[in-house]
């Protein structure tokens, strides 16, 4: 007794090969079943919004006054290469608020006509974003 099946009559033909197209790598093959990332962007979001940033203490008038003392005396002294340490807030350039950078090194200009204190290093720091000065 003989079982008829549905594809009896495609089951022992050749395997098409294509004239005009090339045969796709397995590699590629495979490709065309990756995940799919409906929400591209949406990992790299979520890093971002978790990513904490600090808000700017405002300082004292006294500390402020400070820190002006502080740097009209390191002015006066650039011909010795004064060696300092300064902190101040930088703001992020995507979200609210920023963080506290310090540097330590050479001084090589106080700028009062700019407003910033240039490191030799090559940072350029804002006199209203110092909060400390040693």
């Amino acid at each position: 007794m003989e079982i008829s099946h549905e594809y009896d009559d495609i089951i022992n033909l050749p395997h098409h090969v294509s004239a005009e197209r090339p045969h796709m790598p397995m590699i590629d093959r495979a490709a065309q079943f990756k995940p799919f990332a409906a929400l591209t962007g949406y990992d790299a979001a979520i890093v971002e919004t978790a990513r904490l940033t600090d808000a700017k203490r405002e300082l004292t008038e006294e500390q402020k006054e400070a820190i002006g003392i502080q740097l009209r005396a390191l002015r006066d002294r650039l011909k010795t290469d004064p060696q300092v340490s300064v902190t101040w807030f930088v703001p992020d350039s995507r979200k609210a608020g920023g963080a506290y950078k310090t540097v330590s090194g050479a001084a090589r200009r106080v700028d009062e006509m700019r407003g910033v204190l240039e490191m030799r290093s090559g940072a350029v720091i804002a006199f209203d974003d110092i909060i400390s000065l040693e």
